[in-house]
Formats: structure tokens, sequence, C-alpha cells
């Protein structure tokens, strides 16, 4: 107390001693008057000087030493100056109060070497200094090797100017957003960005760097990721930046830029972003898109591509220049938004020869540039509180990229009536056939055309084979409890149909063509079907003795059969069929409807019965492992098979036999699903000729088609439960290494979870050929966890047939804590190409580095 009274009593001295000293220098420029006191008029006005400082500056340390004549002070150790909502802690400071300067510095040993840094608190933020100069009367001030911490991330800077409360200017500041350098866990950042002149602006909402020249140094190693400048917004709204790429190599277009960007938002709902990819040999693609989000209401994106890929050398044979295009638009409406309407879009068009022609990686290793076909569509549904009904529209676009014949259905309207009973029960429960009497009915109506040429979209030829027409359903069906065991139901279709065009087929014996005719008129058809079935439920069970292994075994059997009848709607009476002499001079019979939007009306009375048997076969086995001791093994989960007989047909009255199977093994691990058809009539092979003649000889069973597939999934607690390393190991790793533990050897122990996916398939087609055709292939999917930070993923191919390895993907990927690199690889096929890509996990940077699409919901910025 005594020793704390002395150091207040010494200072309050100081301080009037220092104050008396001011006001003797105030008095000794002062002007000299006389003795005399002089009155001071009225009018006379008295100018106060302003004061060089707005507040008092306050200081305190263990030990503080003034130098009255230099107007100096010098504190050490626990040193504090507090001026206006700034302070400074320090192991040393120096105060020059005649020039306002604030000299600071950190805890430094013997050698030099900064212990401890000097830290300035204002406004709630904190900075850390080696050293700084303050003048707290202009408010600038400049520090070395400053330390500031910025929403996610950490800049240090050699240098550091602070020209007032919002702007700092700062030579070669590195940027880190690592975790461990942040929370001072390490004194060396895993990765930080490097730029010699940087402007940081702070304002109260948010804050950004303005950068020169800015480059990647991973692990203090250079990288050639360098931009020449970059703005790093640290704020919580999205943020207009550069989108940075990936880059890599393509056999077939050379090394790349891909997705090299610009981000910028428009207003809370909308998000702009290009990007464009460069190749060195020429090829180049501009990817503009636009993200739009309501919440609660809806989101979707427009996307664009445009571009021109060089393949060879131009001069040379083997060079090609293609220009290819794609648009895009999907719309999601959210459930909530409207329950009575709903509507959404799905549209991807593009050129016919785009997924062989694109210069975006991203196709190739999502896999859609194996796309054969693509689909878009554009639908809206509309239901009503009080009436029954549904009205839905749908506009849809396929693409076939191997044919090259496009698909347009342009509008289809469905209207449908929600499901009916006909009649009302007479009691609360429906009984008997009449009240159980169900009705579906709708009407469609649509505009379509088939089989456009790319040339043709569009244009006058298309429109000339636009097909309209409507279509009526109607379907009643009925069922009832018959024998107690049995379910019996009715059912009958109605389908009216009326079209704008029909078919009249011509052989012209000049050109030994068959002319084709599109005829303009307004005509339609009616078909009508009923019919009939009958199904039940029957259980077996085989138990065997209470010591065996195999307790009991349950066989599950469901048949059913039914009767279709159909009138002929080829006889001449409905004007439904019409025929021509072909080049042989042989009648032939076609649908007037054929290739309509619709279909054609079925040839041929139909009066057949059908059946279908099928199996469910399981069986109770002991289990150890089993709480009950018992557990259910599945030997068939379905064993289906089906056929048929037409009591009308004129020859072949069977139809083909159809057995599909569904089982799983290994606790339900591996699944086989298999499917085969059999004819039962012969077929007669004439010598020299692959296609043989099927006959009426029935009883001479043969295989049409097989297939056959397996899946097998596969990871780490497949063989095993996983080890609990905090348990069994003491030792766990530090700084870096906290997923490590270690054994009494000191060996590091970590868990390495894996996955791989096995798919097999076989399939055989005969179709009354000689010797059929065979298709097989083994497919891997799988993942690994090389050690807590370094995984290996891929998937391939393997064609049994063509003895080759069809679309094959390998890819490593680092994490090194804040930042995570990936590395993909397609060594085979028609598209060679490696991609290496590097992304910042911070919210702040994330985007900035982000390769796939942007989400409303991250904040954070770019650069």
């Amino acid at each position: 107390m005594i020793k704390n009274g002395l150091k207040n009593t010494l200072q309050i001295l100081i301080i009037l001693i220092f104050n008396n000293f001011l006001a003797q220098n105030k008095l000794e420029n002062a002007p000299k008057n006389s003795d005399k006191v002089t009155a001071v008029s009225k009018t006379d006005t008295v100018k106060i000087e302003k004061e060089q400082i707005d507040d008092i500056v306050r200081s305190k340390a263990d030990n503080i030493r003034n130098e009255v004549p230099k107007k100096m002070s010098y504190l050490n150790q626990n040193a504090e100056v507090s001026y206006q909502d700034m302070k400074i802690n320090a192991d040393y400071i120096q105060i020059d109060w005649d020039k306002g300067l604030i000299f600071a510095r950190g805890k430094i040993d013997s050698t030099g070497k900064m212990l401890e840094p000097a830290i300035a608190t204002q406004g709630g933020k904190k900075y850390e200094y080696e050293s700084f100069n303050y003048n707290y009367k202009t408010k600038q001030a400049i520090a070395y090797n400053a330390r500031t911490e910025e929403s996610e991330g950490v800049i240090v800077a050699e240098k550091t100017k602070k020209v007032n409360d919002s702007v700092f200017y700062l030579k070669r500041g590195k940027y880190t957003t690592d975790e461990y350098f942040l929370k001072k866990k390490d004194t060396i950042a895993d990765y930080y960005l490097l730029a010699p002149d940087i402007k940081l602006v702070k304002g109260k909402e948010n804050s950004k760097l303005i950068t020169g020249p800015i480059q990647m140094y991973i692990e203090q190693v250079p990288t050639p990721l360098i931009l020449p400048f970059a703005i790093l917004p640290f704020s919580e709204k999205r943020m207009a930046g550069i989108l940075i790429p990936s880059f890599g190599e393509r056999q077939d277009v050379g090394f790349f830029l891909n997705s090299l960007g610009y981000y910028l938002p428009i207003g809370e709902h909308f998000d702009v972003k290009t990007y464009f990819d460069y190749y060195t040999k020429g090829s180049w693609n501009f990817r503009p898109e636009v993200t739009y989000r309501k919440n609660y209401k809806y989101n979707g994106s427009f996307r664009g591509e445009i571009g021109t890929t060089i393949r060879g050398i131009k001069g040379l044979e083997n060079y090609t220049k293609s220009s290819v295009y794609n648009i895009a638009w999907t719309h999601t409406q959210d459930t909530k938004a409207n329950p009575f309407f709903n509507f959404s879009a799905s549209v991807n068009i593009t050129s016919n020869k785009f997924y062989n022609n694109t210069v975006n990686n991203s196709h190739i290793f999502n896999q859609s540039a194996l796309n054969a076909q693509q689909n878009s569509t554009v639908s809206f549904t509309k239901r009503f509180l009080n009436l029954p009904i549904t009205i839905t529209g749908t506009g849809s676009y396929s693409q076939n990229f191997t044919t090259g014949l496009t698909d347009i259905r342009l509008p289809q309207l469905n209207v449908s009536t929600n499901q009916f009973y006909l009649f009302k029960p007479k009691t609360g429960i429906r009984t008997g056939m009449l009240e159980n009497i169900t009705v579906n009915t709708g009407l469609q109506f649509s505009n379509y055309v088939s089989g456009v040429k790319n040339d043709d979209l569009f244009t006058k030829t298309m429109w000339d084979n636009v097909q309209t027409g409507a279509k009526n359903n109607i379907a009643l069906a009925t069922n009832t409890t018959v024998a107690k065991f049995f379910t019996f139901s009715l059912g009958a279709n109605i389908d009216n149909v009326a079209t704008t065009k029909t078919i009249s087929k011509n052989y012209n014996p000049v050109t030994n063509t068959l002319e084709r005719n599109l005829n303009k008129n307004l005509t339609g058809y009616s078909t009508f079907s009923t019919s009939a079935s009958l199904q039940t439920v029957l259980y077996g069970m085989l138990k065997f003795g209470e010591k065996s292994k195999i307790q009991a075994i349950r066989h599950m059997v469901t048949p059913s059969i039914g009767f279709t009848y159909s009138p002929d709607f080829g006889d001449p009476k409905f004007g439904y069929f019409k025929s021509y002499y072909d080049e042989r001079g042989v009648l032939t019979t076609y649908s007037i409807f054929e290739g309509g939007m619709f279909g054609s009306p079925n040839q041929g009375l139909t009066q057949s019965i059908g059946f279908n048997i099928n199996n469910n076969l399981e069986m109770k086995v002991r289990s150890k492992t089993d709480s009950t001791g018992t557990k259910k093994v599945k030997i068939f989960e379905s064993l289906n098979i089906s056929g048929g007989y037409n009591f009308a047909a004129d020859k072949y009255k069977w139809s083909l036999i159809s057995i599909s199977t569904q089982t799983s093994f290994f606790q339900n691990k591996l699944s086989v699903n298999s499917n085969v058809s059999i004819d039962p009539y012969q077929i007669v092979f004439i010598p020299g000729q692959e296609n043989g003649i099927r006959t009426e000889n029935f009883g001479h069973f043969n295989i049409q088609s097989f297939s056959m597939n397996f899946s097998f999934p596969l990871n780490n607690e497949t063989f095993g439960k996983k080890e609990d390393l905090a348990t069994k190991y003491k030792t766990k790793g530090e700084i870096r290494n906290e997923v490590y533990y270690f054994d009494q050897d000191n060996y590091s122990r970590f868990n390495q979870p894996w996955t791989l996916n096995l798919n097999a398939n076989y399939g055989y087609s005969k179709n009354n050929t000689r010797f059929g055709k065979s298709v097989a292939s083994l497919g891997l999917d799988g993942s690994v966890k090389l050690t807590p930070y370094w995984s290996l993923s891929g998937n391939t191919h393997y064609d049994f047939v063509s003895k080759s390895l069809a679309y094959t993907r390998l890819g490593f990927s680092r994490d090194q804590r804040s930042f995570s690199f990936t590395f993909n690889w397609v060594p085979f096929g028609q598209y060679k190409v490696y991609d290496f890509f590097i992304s910042i996990k911070a919210n702040i940077l994330k985007d900035a580095v982000k390769y796939k699409e942007r989400s409303f919901q991250q904040s954070g910025s770019t650069f």
C-alpha cells in the first residue's frame, strides 16, 4: 500500500510540474502588457485557442521516467496508455508530449527476439505489433510486423500505416484463415496469400482488402496461383469477386484453365456468375449463369455455354474445329408456397455434338459427357379446393444424340378427376362388387412431333409434321372377396382418341420405294378392353428339429390368374387399318395411326388368360449374435413366373414365359437380380442364315434373353466393428496431429474408413438369331482414407466382351486443415484429362475458390 501510495504521489507531482512547465511556456510566448488594467468594450470578442487533443491521455506502468525539459515520458514493464477509444499495452512505451507521438514495443529478449507483442485495442478490435508509432493528435500510426484479425482470418504485414480509423495501408501483407495460426497453436500458417501492397478499408458493417498482385503460398512454398489483383470482403453479405479456376491438361485440347470467373450478387435474390475455360490449343468456352432464390417461394438458375473446340494442328488432316452451345434452366417451387399450384422446370437444350466436343471438364467428371439422350421438361400442376379435378400442363423436349433426332411435345394438357366410387354404400363399410366400383377418367390434349432433324427445328418442315390430338380415358375397377381366401377383381378400360394427322402408305414400283404420306384430316378411334382376375396367398411351413441349425423354412406363394378381352380393331369395319402391295406383291396391312402420339389400336382379337406366380422363400436359423437366438435368412425375396395363352390367336397362342428373381446374401449385403425370357416354340435355322424361323411346334423351350445383376456394397465395418482408438490408446497427438493416437512403441494409430461397391452385369439376347449377343461388365466404385488427411477415390468399368476398360476416373484429395486440394484424372477413353484444384475451407473464402455452384445460403466472399 505504501509503495503504491508513493507511486501515485510521484505521478501527481510530475503532472503538476509538467502542467506548470506548459503554462510558463504559454506565458512566455504571450504578448507583454502594461501594468495598467484596461477596460474591454462590449464589442470585443475573446478568442479561445482550440486544444490540440480532444481528450486526456492516460498512462501507467511499473516503471515511469519523465524528462520534463524534453517533454518526454518513458514507461517500462506492463505499460499502458489510453486515449479516447484507443488503448495500448506494451512492454515499453515512449511518449513525446510536444509532438503527440507514442512509440510502443513488445517484450524482447537479450538477442532482440520478440517474446510478447505490443497490443493496441480500438473499438473493440485488437491489433498486435512488434513496434509502432502513434500520433494521438492526428490519429495516424505506423506499425511493424502487425497482426490483425479480420472475420475468420488474420493479416500479418511487415509495415502498416494507419491513415484514419477506416483506412490502412500494408506492405508485404500475408492473409490466412489457418485456424491453428489464428488461435496461436502454431507459429507458421499452412498457407497464406501474399501481396506486396494492400489497402484495408474498414466500415461499420463490413471491411475489405484491396491488393495488387497476390500469390498463394503453401507451407511457405510459392505456388503458380497468382492474380493481378484481389478483393477480399469481410462481410456476412454476398460480395462480388473473382472465382479461382482449376488447371490441368487434356490430351485432345491441351493445357487449360477451367472455370476462371467473376461473381456478382444483385440484390437479395440474384447471383450472376460468368466462367471462362481456356485451352492452349485454341479451344475456349464461355459460361454465364444466373441463380435466383426467394425464400419459402422458389429457386432456380439459368445457365448457358458457348464455345469452340479445336483439335489437331491446322493444315493437317486431323484438324477439326467445331462450335457448341448449351442452354439450361431449372426452377423448383417450395412445396409450402402454394398447395394448389406448383410449377417446375428442368430444361437442357444442347447442340447434338455438344458432349463430344465440350471443353467443360465438369461434364467429364460427372459422366454427363456419356449421355446418349437428354430430356427437358416444363410443367405445372393446378389443384382446386372445391373441385375434384387436377390440371397438369407439360412441355417436353427430347434429344437423341445417337440418331441426331428430336421429339417435341408442346404443349400437353391433362385434366383428370380424382378417383371416385360409382355407388354409395348402404352401410358404413363398402361390400360387394357394386359398392366397390371405382372410376378414373381424364382428358389429355397434346401437340407432338417426332424424329425432327436438327436443321429442321422450328422450321416449316417441322410445323407441317406436328400432330395435334386429344385422348379421353375411362377406367373402371372393382373387387370383392370370394370364399374368404380369394380376391376377385374386374376392370374395364375405354380410350377415345382424336387426331389431326393420319398416314397412308403406297409402294412406288418406278422408284422402288415405299412412300409414306401424311394426311391432314380430323379423325379418331375408340378402343375397349376388359379384364378379370383371381388372386390368393398360400403359406407353407417346414419345421426341423430343435437341435438343427435350420429351424424352419417358410414358403409364401401368391398365385393369380386373369382373363383379358379386346376386340379386333383391325377389322375393316372399323376403318383403322389399310393395306398396300409391297415389292414382292404381298398384301401388307398397316394402321393409319401408326407413329401417332397416342399409338395405334390393337390388331387381332384378344381372348387371353394370363398367369402369375410369385414366391417368397425364407428360413429361420440359429444365431448366437441375435438376442432371440434365431434369425431370418432370405432365400428368395421374390421368384416370379408369368405367361399367357391367347385363345383367339391364329398361331403362337402361348406367350413368352418370363421368370424373374430377387434375393440377397450375407445379411442383405449382396443383392442378386435376374430375369429370363423363354420361348415355348421351336425355332428352326436354315444353314447359312443367321435369323431363324419360329414354328408352331410347342414344347421346345429356348432362352431368348437372360440378364443378371450383382451388387455388393462393402465398407470397413462389413467385416468388423469400428475400433475405438480413444479407449485403446491413451496418447494423442498435438498441434495438427490431434486425429492420431500413439501406441506404446510410439507408432501412430488412426481409423481408415473405406467403401467399395461392386456391380457385375451379364446379359444375353438371342431374339430368334443363331448365336445372339452378350454383354458383360464389372464395375468398381470406392474410396479409402490412406491417412486421416489423404483420400483416394475412383470408379471404373471393365467390359468383358470388348476386353477393355470403359469410363475410369481416379481422384486424390488432401485435407490440409484450413484448405484442401483435389486431383481428378481420367486416363482412358475419349477424354483423357487431369484436373487440379485448391479449395479454402473458411466461409469467408470458400466461395472464392469454389469449383461447384455457389449457394445463396453460403456467406463469404470472393477474390
